[in-house]
């Protein structure tokens, strides 16, 4: 969908516009640079137009000459209209080439001055046709360019195709747009044939729930909750033309739709269905209104709600495509998403009344029946609110917290005023909870239903009024919760929570819980962190909250775990001690996290992978959004540690699309998605998606996902052959953990990496000086799998150092031990290492030979990334040991040893690009590192370097 100032204005496209169709486009791109056709497809309002523009745009400058037009129905009756469009303004140019019958036809044709008709002019015409596009394409590359080809009248539809298929190779493309309907659109075909044989058909589906806000952000509807576009998303099927006319409808209303209310359907909207609904008879209109206002509608339910005819009147409605009809499927389903909205939103309040009170019985689901009760009555009701809150208490039990939210918000609405809001006063009392209480319950629903914006507000709205400390409280714990990593902005909010506390010890444990957040995120205080969470499990222990000591004791165990601390283990046990909290057990910041954060970084990774996948399987069950993002994003985490990239990138992509539908962590998906990317898959995405990550974390003030954000940008920096990049990176991720007080290397695992990258760019020292302060925290931890990567990393340095005999043996102990502990990939990052280091070795095998066990194990791993770095290693050739004389040595000296290595190799005669690839750098470090040469041996240029190697002295 190409993106304009305004929806009705023409369209001024630029392919940098284009969103959510990036695919696609860029699909029809490569096809109409190759030379070929393109035919667009999919149901009205799918943006075909716009893409269609787009690629026009795109391709015009390669394209002397552009025909256009665009079919409109009611115009699809006038033969050879289409024709006059394309060929109005150029047949004067190349008229004069047509012989004389082709020209009167063509003539007659286009000015309506003649009766030509395809049954009497027809060769002639068809002829004329193939001849203009020949004509024109003499003097340079043609593009035809036709939108709407289901209106283009008969006449124009049969002469292009007779052209279109004889031109053969001259110049000439089609670029062209079909309205199709249906899920596959099949109806296309026949308009194939006013097309080259070398068309290419691009479907555009609907677009998905993040490409939809996408779209409505950059039109500028940027307050919807998250919530209403989910429902905008719903309503529209995907279709980008209706989700910008219904968030037109929601930015220029007054008054927003309330959780559990169907969005307004603006006029334009409605004129779509509507006159296919004034052909339906009073009573099937009204059934059809029972279905809209039912979630799942069966021929059954409609019975029960007293549509004696329903069969009858659902047929009609499926005759004029109201209804979509499945024989395998029982319940009714209407054709798009939006006839049902348009019905609901057209018929008067009365009527939907009565049909949910029909439904409230009707259901046999005491959710539904209780949903449609509260619709069905207006006013407050003691009874009726009840029954919604044991229908939410449901909801949540059934893992469908986003249900419950929606009917918690229904229950406080029909709660009276009067009701005891405190919940202590409830308790002892006896009485039913206020509607506040209600409201704060529907807010925590809407928190772990991932519905931030929405549990915010309501938690704000309650705020506004409530009285009673606990419920400004906990309203508070709302607001904090929806602020997710960005906890910077609401620090203005702890000072007034802890006034709210007073001196409760209940209260005050959820203050220093969310405060210890605060001081690891804001103020990346790992120490500082620590101890408020080990005041808050005090706190809460005193004030008989389990479910927030158990929070806290996860947390301190956590920190501690990352700390290196030695209390890690025992605060763990205590963390796991019952009795537990089934809610806080399978929470992503809960006890059973903290173990698997621990087991993972023990090098425990087959009972690593079990613990998370028990952990993600029952927050799935019990709708924890939140907790899902970030547990398949763990999964994802030890499949990579694992080798099996390609799964971990399968996961890490469910992850980061998890996190941008429902903006729940974004930043560390992307971040994990980046590795992932660097491992298995694109390293230029990788690249992105750790940029992505990082600038996340800096918006946010979060210095621990900034770490780990730069942590995968070096690796994929690495990756990509950028060693003094990924030096910068890693030496920024440095400072940043020394600032927070992590010791233990397993948290990032950067060290290895860095280490490596410090050795290409010619720091051999330093990198063994970070190896061996690493070494210290690893076996002080018992870090088995950081020591093993430490030795990989230390044989590069003995490697450069010209210790190639120890460097070998290292490697080889360094692959063997990563293999035992199920490092796949950094057991073949050893064994590649190990092959360059054996292609170096006097009378080496030429060809592939030195990295068959190297690229095995690449294989097995998925790890497309490094294969095809092992392709580039053999294409290279196997390199010769240095062979300078020892003159040219000792006139080397005084260099670095990378130096030395790119000098070596400028004295064999080798290009810059050829060092690149020898030396796994890109081909800027090559030039960095002649610069430094050159200024160190005071000569010019690289036949100075030639010169040395001779024995020649330079001036």
């Amino acid at each position: 969908m190409t993106v304009r100032r305004d929806f009705k204005d023409p369209a001024r496209c630029r392919p940098d516009l284009v969103i959510g169709r990036e695919e696609p486009f860029a699909e029809a791109r490569e096809q109409l640079a190759r030379g070929g056709s393109v035919l667009l497809h999919g149901p009205a309002g799918i943006g075909k137009s716009t893409v269609l523009r787009a690629l026009a745009a795109d391709n015009a400058g390669g394209a002397p000459t552009v025909l256009r037009c665009s079919a409109t129905e009611s115009e699809s009756h006038l033969p050879f209209l289409a024709l006059a469009d394309l060929f109005g303004l150029v047949l004067e140019r190349v008229c004069g080439a047509l012989p004389a019958a082709q020209r009167t036809a063509l003539e007659s044709a286009l000015t309506g001055r003649g009766e030509s008709t395809l049954q009497r002019d027809g060769l002639a015409l068809r002829l004329a046709v193939l001849s203009v596009l020949r004509a024109l394409a003499a003097e340079g590359p043609v593009l035809v360019v036709a939108d709407d080809l289901q209106w283009l009248d008969s006449a124009s539809a049969e002469l292009l195709g007779f052209a279109a298929r004889r031109l053969g190779d001259a110049p000439v493309q089609m670029l062209c747009a079909v309205r199709t309907e249906g899920a596959e659109g099949q109806e296309y075909d026949r308009h194939l044939r006013a097309c080259p044989p070398d068309t290419r058909v691009v479907r555009l589906g609907p677009f998905s729930r993040t490409q939809v806000s996408a779209l409505l952000d950059h039109r500028g509807y940027t307050g919807l909750s998250r919530s209403t576009v989910r429902d905008i998303h719903r309503t529209s099927d995907g279709n980008p033309l209706f989700a910008l006319e219904l968030g037109r409808a929601l930015a220029e209303s007054p008054a927003r739709p309330r959780p559990g209310e169907p969005l307004p359907v603006p006029t334009s909207l409605r004129a779509l269905v509507l006159s296919r609904l004034e052909m339906l008879s009073d009573d099937a209109r009204r059934t059809l209104l029972v279905a809209s206002a039912g979630a799942r509608p069966t021929p059954a339910l409609l019975h029960a709600a007293g549509r004696d005819h329903a069969e009858e009147e659902t047929a009609q409605a499926a005759a004029l495509g109201l209804l979509a009809t499945d024989p395998e499927e029982p319940a009714l389903r209407f054709a798009h998403p939006l006839i049902s909205a348009a019905l609901y939103a057209e018929a008067p309040a009365h009527e939907r009344r009565a049909a949910h009170a029909a439904l409230s019985t009707a259901a046999s689901d005491p959710i539904e029946r209780a949903r449609h009760l509260a619709l069905a009555t207006t006013g407050t009701d003691p009874e009726v609110a009840a029954r919604l809150a044991e229908a939410a208490a449901l909801a949540r039990d059934r893992g469908a917290p986003s249900v419950a939210a929606s009917l918690g918000l229904l229950a406080a609405r029909r709660t009276p005023a009067d009701t005891a809001d405190a919940a202590d006063a409830a308790g002892a009392a006896g009485g039913a909870p206020g509607p506040d209480e209600r409201r704060l319950q529907a807010a925590e629903d809407a928190i772990t239903a991932g519905e931030a914006d929405l549990a915010r507000d309501i938690a704000r709205e309650v705020l506004t009024r409530a009285t009673v400390p606990a419920e400004r409280v906990r309203a508070w714990m709302v607001v904090i919760e929806a602020a997710g990593q960005a906890l910077g902005e609401v620090d203005a909010v702890f000072p007034q929570v802890l006034a709210d506390a007073g001196d409760d010890p209940r209260l005050l444990a959820l203050v220093h819980y969310q405060l210890a957040w605060r001081e690891l995120v804001v103020d990346g205080d790992f120490g500082k962190a620590r101890r408020e969470a080990a005041h808050a499990a005090d706190l809460a222990a005193r004030g008989a909250d389990r479910r927030t000591e158990l929070m806290a004791l996860a947390f301190q165990s956590s920190t501690e775990t990352l700390m290196g601390h030695p209390a890690a283990p025992a605060t763990i046990k205590r963390a796991l001690r019952e009795p537990q909290d089934p809610f806080v057990a399978c929470h992503h910041n809960g006890a059973g996290m903290a173990r698997f954060r621990w087991l993972l970084m023990s090098d425990q990774l087959p009972e690593a992978r079990k613990s998370i996948t028990g952990l993600l399987r029952e927050a799935r069950r019990r709708g924890m959004v939140e907790s899902e993002v970030h547990f398949l994003r763990f999964l994802a985490d030890t499949e990579l540690r694992s080798g099996h990239c390609g799964r971990a990138l399968d996961l890490a992509r469910e992850s980061l699309r998890l996190a941008r539908d429902s903006g729940i962590g974004e930043g560390a998906s992307a971040m994990l998605a980046s590795l992932a990317e660097a491992s298995g898959g694109d390293v230029e995405r990788a690249l992105a998606l750790a940029r992505e990550a990082a600038d996340h974390a800096e918006v946010d003030g979060d210095q621990m996902y900034l770490s780990l954000a730069l942590a995968a940008f070096g690796y994929a920096q690495s990756v990509a052959g950028d060693a003094a990049g990924a030096v910068r990176s890693l030496r920024r991720v440095r400072e940043l953990e020394q600032g927070m007080g992590i010791t233990d290397p397993a948290r990032g695992r950067w060290h290895g990496d860095l280490a490596e990258a410090l050795v290409r760019i010619g720091e051999p020292g330093e990198a063994q000086e970070l190896i061996d302060l690493t070494r210290v925290h690893a076996l002080r931890l018992d870090r088995a799998g950081v020591l093993a990567v430490l030795d990989r990393a230390e044989a590069l340095v003995r490697a450069a150092r010209g210790e190639h005999e120890a460097a070998r043996k290292q490697l080889a102990s360094a692959q063997a031990r990563l293999g035992r502990l199920g490092y796949g990939l950094e057991e073949a990052r050893a064994a590649f290492a190990l092959a360059r280091l054996r292609a170096r070795r006097p009378g080496a095998a030429p060809g592939h030979a030195p990295y068959d066990e190297a690229a095995r194990l690449f294989r097995r791993c998925r790890a497309l990334p490094w294969l095809r770095q092992v392709d580039t290693a053999v294409a290279a050739g196997p390199v010769e040991p240095d062979t300078v004389s020892a003159d040219t040595s000792a006139a080397l000296d005084g260099l670095a040893s990378m130096e030395r290595q790119v000098a070596s190799l400028v004295m064999e005669g080798a290009t810059n690009r050829e060092i690149a690839a020898r030396l796994f750098i890109s081909v800027k470090t090559v030039e960095a590192t002649l610069t430094r040469v050159y200024r160190k041996l005071g000569i010019r240029s690289r036949v100075d370097i030639v010169r040395l190697a001779a024995g020649r002295r330079t001036r």
